[in-house]
Parts: structure tokens; C-alpha cells; sequence
């Protein structure tokens, strides 16, 4: 896949950005900074075929108009965040307006799949929700993930029971580490309810079956992450469904503690091992550690075994590959900031100069200024305490 890079102005909160991609591209910054509105236009741009054709299988048109369009496919309200007089979106050197994007001839095949941040949303008590079970003025990455879940639990599932654990679906290191840190012991399986799959926790000691609203938060918000994860990793010898090359994952980090959250940084990996382009949002300081750990490893020959020790699994034919792959990959990481610029931070250098990028976009400025305040104290109380 060829790299790809995108200079934008005025969308949205956006006031200038200038993205080259990376095999993993990480934004950071605060909310409502178009961090979003970004990851969808990408979407939008790697899919546009796809789009169309899945907008009008479901019978929604815009009848020409790019203001209806933006409100069916950003979602209610969004229709100004584009402004054909002054928003200017160039891929690769060349210039794109949205209107001749829709019209023009384009491939219909579903290169980027969207795992949103709103993903929760994709099970109703622990049913899966179809396209058309949502709102017109719902974002389309949420309907249309919502959709591939209830084909895969539904229809690809067939009649098994058991969602997780799955031999075939995962590496073994990869589920052991997800059933310690986030389930726990417990079963993902799927319960007949009035010829629907229901998804409940079964009991490793007993018959008992949790549902969907007894569950921690984590493994609510995990579920259909990993769900999805079973929609990007055939059950066979091919590394990738179809002709997808793309994968977005939004805010990944929601409802986890950190060990769960180095679990699903090593799914990312698992990822890039299959030749996955991948693409993050996150509010998580653990994640761009783990981002700057990778980036140390392979500035300073770091081997196979230190990155399977930074993620605590052992040395197996099947993870060499993906340590291998962790310290290959050329990583890439933006700040969006506040006043609406977007700024290159992939250094993650402590020691830059540039405050952007010694905070990571601010994710670890907290930190920092926590340990200066109590530094202080201390060192007042001790010159207080001297006679």
C-alpha cells in the first residue's frame, strides 16, 4: 500500500492539518478538536463507492445536495463543518471537493473499516442492532459498524454458541491475555432469545449466565472492539478480509484499565502483523507509552524479545511475527490542537524543546505538573522544617 497524506483547511473545528500516514497513525488532543471529523473523512475519502452504494441499498438519498449528504453521513447537524468557498482537503498533491468526489467514478469495494467511538451503541442488551435500526441523522460509521456486527453474531456465526473463546480467531497468547485482563475467565457466548443471539458472560465454575447490563464497563465497551476484530481477522490462512487495508479504531482505551489497555495495543499490533494500516484516536497517556516504548525499541535495536516482554507474553512462532512486525512499522503521531492547528509530534521526545511534543499532545502534561507541584511542597516543608 502506498503511503498517503492529507492537507486540510477549515472542516470544522480543523483549521489547518497536514497528515502523512504512518502503518500506525495515532491522534491525540482535547475533545470537540476534529479528531473525528478527520478519521470520518478519511472514511470518506479511501470509500466513497462503498459509501454511496450502502446509503442507497438502505434507500437514503440526498438528492444532489452536499449539505444532505454531510448530515446522512457525519450525522445531524454537521452540515457546516464543510464550506465549498473556503474548505480545501487535498490527498496525495491532489486537490478534492466533495460534490465531484460523490459524482465521480470510484471503486466499489470497502477498503477501511470504522470502529467508532460510539461503538457501545452496537449492542442493545446484548443484541446486535441492524443498519436500519437507527436514526437517518445517526453518524454512518456507527450505523455501518453496528450492521457488520449483526451479520457476523447472526448470520457468519451460524450456529455456534461460543464467541470467545475461539481457537481459530486469535492467536493463543492473544486470548489468554484478553480472558486474564478482561473477561476475567468468563465466556462470550451468544443465548437464543425469540430467534435472536443474545450475548451474555458464562461462568467457567457454574451454569450461570450474566447479561449484558450486569457486565463492567470495560467489557461492555470491549465486546464489540473485539467483535469487530473477528469482522478483520478471517478464521483461515489470509491474513485480511476481502479488500480491506484500512482500520480505524476510535478512543480503543474506553472503560479499561491499563493492563486491558496494553491488550488491546498488542490486538493493534496483531493488526499490523496482517498488513493492516491502522489508524487511532485516544485520551490515553498508556497508549502513546506504549507508542514511544516501540519507537525507543527501534531506534536502539531493540529485538524480538524486548517487545514481547513489554507485553508480558511469551516467545512463540506465532508472536515472534508480531514482535518482528512491531519493530518494522514506522509509527506516526498528531496533536490537534485546541486553536485548530494539527501538529506532527511523532519524536515523542521528553526532551524537546517544543512543549507539544515533550506533553504528548498534552497527555502526559498533568503528570508533569503534578510532580512539579508536589516537588515544591516537599522541598518548602523540609526548609520550613529546619531549625
Amino acid at each position: 500500500m502506498d503511503r498517503m497524506r492529507i492537507k486540510l483547511t477549515n472542516l470544522g473545528q480543523i483549521k489547518e492539518a497536514d497528515v502523512q500516514f504512518g502503518d500506525l497513525t495515532v491522534l491525540v488532543g482535547p475533545q470537540a478538536t476534529g479528531k473525528s471529523i478527520f478519521l470520518q473523512l478519511l472514511k470518506l475519502l479511501v470509500d466513497t463507492g462503498a459509501i454511496v452504494d450502502e446509503l442507497r441499498r438502505f434507500n437514503l438519498d440526498w438528492n444532489g445536495k452536499i449539505e444532505n449528504f454531510l448530515e446522512l453521513y457525519f450525522g445531524e447537524g454537521m452540515s457546516t463543518i464543510y464550506e465549498p468557498a473556503v474548505t480545501q482537503i487535498t490527498v496525495d498533491e491532489r486537490s478534492v471537493e466533495l460534490a465531484n468526489l460523490l459524482r465521480g467514478r470510484k471503486t466499489r469495494d470497502e477498503r477501511l473499516f470504522f470502529i467508532p467511538a460510539q461503538r457501545v451503541l452496537s449492542l442493545l442488551d446484548g443484541l446486535t442492532r441492524p443498519f436500519t435500526d437507527y436514526r437517518s441523522g445517526d453518524p454512518f460509521v456507527v450505523r455501518e459498524f453496528s450492521e457488520k456486527l449483526h451479520q457476523l453474531v447472526q448470520t457468519e456465526f451460524g450456529q455456534a454458541a461460543e464467541l470467545f473463546p475461539q481457537s481459530r480467531r486469535l492467536k493463543t497468547a492473544l486470548r489468554d491475555q484478553i480472558d486474564h485482563h478482561i473477561y476475567g475467565g468468563y465466556g462470550l457466548k451468544t443465548s437464543a432469545d425469540r430467534f435472536q443471539k443474545r450475548m451474555v458472560l458464562s461462568s467457567p465454575t457454574s451454569a450461570a449466565q450474566l447479561p449484558y447490563l450486569v457486565w463492567s464497563a470495560g467489557q461492555r465497551e470491549f465486546t464489540p472492539m473485539l467483535l469487530g476484530l473477528y469482522w478483520l481477522l478471517p478464521p483461515s490462512k489470509v491474513a485480511r478480509r476481502d479488500k480491506l487495508e484500512w482500520v480505524v479504531i476510535e478512543e480503543l482505551e474506553m472503560g479499561l484499565h491499563p493492563n486491558a489497555i496494553t491488550v488491546t495495543m498488542l490486538l493493534v499490533m496483531e493488526l499490523l502483523w496482517r498488513g493492516y494500516r491502522v489508524c487511532l484516536s485516544t485520551h490515553s497517556p498508556h497508549v502513546l507509552d506504549v507508542v514511544w516504548a516501540l519507537r525507543v525499541l527501534q531506534a536502539h535495536g531493540g529485538v524480538e524479545r524486548d517487545v514481547l516482554d513489554l507485553f508480558n507474553i511469551k516467545t512463540d512462532a506465532s508472536t515472534r511475527g508480531l514482535a518482528r512486525a512491531a519493530l518494522e512499522k514506522e509509527m506516526r503521531v498528531y496533536y490537534f490542537q485546541r486553536d485548530g492547528a494539527v501538529k506532527d509530534i511523532s519524536s515523542l521526545d521528553p526532551a524537546a524543546e517544543d512543549n507539544a511534543t515533550a506533553g504528548w499532545g498534552g497527555l502526559s502534561e498533568f503528570s508533569g505538573h503534578v510532580g512539579d507541584i508536589v516537588a515544591r511542597v516537599v522541598a518548602r516543608g523540609a526548609q520550613e522544617a529546619q531549625p
